[in-house]
């Protein structure tokens, strides 16, 4: 029986919580508009008049449309070429979804989301749903369908998994900017002394070219290996303006709720530095290159508008 147009509002009502869920579950904005597509089909499939609670049963499939995807997701990242980190978001885009309390920011900061990467698919959807959506355990193990018990075991072994990674203080909105604009400074100062001093001394840098732009296979460790990297990242060169096709604007902007380093070339976003800054200092540096993940970045950049003068302009 086609759906009748009552049936697609009350779908659409969904439709942003649900992105916002596929996207804390798979790191992708384009497979979570996928994944929410492909619930879409199956609402259409359904017997919708016998659907007591439409919001649970699109919850309960989508969740399940992607813990298939997360499962495939591993096997496809085995042959992944170089470091897989997830798709950063902008300010404003919808799919970051509820941002009201500190466990719905944390939740779709790249840093956690990076850490997610860890959890097995059932972890990381038990600890999304609790954490970022308030769903109570028994709603959880209804969609999951495993027990309550099970449930809160698998979200405290989560919680205990993110928590690990996630050891240092976080500073406020304010001081993390400042320090990225002190980190821009000394990236092209020309001088490894000043960036040593912002990172901590287990500082990892991190870059996600895909194959399709050159990325380090393997993560840059300490304080000085990293600094030594930004030092050489930032520092002009023809090779650098040619794989670019000219000089990128440089703009501090804010990814995944959080101060971010965006670079821009003729309004085409083709890199977004992600900066876990602590109290200790910087802690990591993910660096997203890989030119499809972000498309929808690119996006968002020309929607917003004027973005005022760039810091200056790189290489």
């Amino acid at each position: 029986m086609p759906l009748t147009v009552n049936d697609v509002e009350r779908f659409e009502a969904s439709r942003p919580r649900m992105e916002a869920i596929a996207y804390r579950l798979l790191g992708s904005a384009s497979e979570a508009e996928d994944a929410v597509q492909d619930t879409f089909l199956r609402w259409q499939a359904a017997d919708v008049d016998r659907i007591e609670v439409p919001e649970a049963w699109l919850t309960k499939v989508l969740t399940n449309l992607c813990l298939n995807q997360l499962t495939s997701a591993r096997a496809r990242r085995e042959t992944y070429v170089g470091q897989w980190l997830p798709e950063p978001l902008l300010a404003g885009d919808s799919m970051l979804g509820p941002a009201d309390t500190a466990e719905q920011r944390e939740s779709v900061s790249y840093a956690v989301l990076a850490l997610m990467e860890r959890l097995s698919p059932n972890e990381r959807a038990v600890y999304v749903l609790r954490e970022a959506f308030g769903y109570r355990h028994r709603e959880i193990a209804e969609i999951l369908d495993i027990t309550e018990a099970a449930c809160q075991q698998i979200h405290h072994r989560a919680g205990k998994h993110v928590a690990e990674g996630r050891t240092r203080t976080e500073v406020d909105e304010a001081t993390a900017r400042r320090i990225v604009g002190e980190f821009l400074a000394a990236a092209t100062s020309g001088r490894t002394e000043p960036l040593v001093r912002l990172l901590t001394e287990d500082a990892i840098s991190i870059g996600d070219g895909g194959g399709k732009v050159p990325a380090r296979a393997k993560a840059f460790e300490g304080a000085l290996a990293v600094a030594t990297f930004m030092r050489g990242l930032f520092k002009p060169g023809k090779a650098k303006r040619a794989l670019v096709g000219g000089s990128p604007e440089i703009h501090i902007t804010t990814a995944n709720g959080a101060p971010a380093v965006v670079a821009v070339f003729e309004g085409r976003v083709i890199g977004v530095m992600c900066m876990e800054i602590t109290a200790e200092g910087i802690a990591a540096i993910r660096n997203q290159a890989n030119p499809d993940k972000l498309e929808r970045a690119t996006q968002h950049w020309a929607a917003a508008g004027d973005h005022g003068d760039p810091l200056f302009t790189a290489f």
